[in-house]
């Protein structure tokens, strides 16, 4: 379950990330509610989490989720770079995660 969490809070660092960019600065109050709201599930789900899975493990899996999720989004949505090299980035971030999932 704990893992379960984790990743539905790894996902919504995606949101809140997003949002906080298309808030423009919290000028804009939906966009600001929905970092808000995204913020504070996420960091419940990360201390739900925590409190079976070791914080090192938990922690980088969460920022590993956010991270890689933020620059998709980025990518597909926002028409930042999709660049060969980026990409290859990325996929060396989803391997580290997987690897500490697998090795717990």
């Amino acid at each position: 379950m704990a893992w379960a969490v984790l990743v539905v809070s790894g996902i919504l660092e995606t949101v809140w990330a997003i949002a906080l960019e298309k808030s423009h600065g919290f000028t804009r109050p939906i966009p600001s509610a929905v970092f808000g709201v995204a913020l504070v599930l996420s960091m419940a789900g990360l201390g739900y989490a925590l409190r079976t899975i070791p914080v090192g493990t938990g922690y980088a899996v969460w920022v590993g989720i956010g991270a890689v999720g933020t620059a998709i989004v980025g990518m597909t949505v926002l028409g930042e770079s999709a660049s060969l090299p980026r990409i290859l980035c990325l996929m060396l971030v989803i391997c580290g995660v997987a690897g500490l999932k697998f090795f717990h």
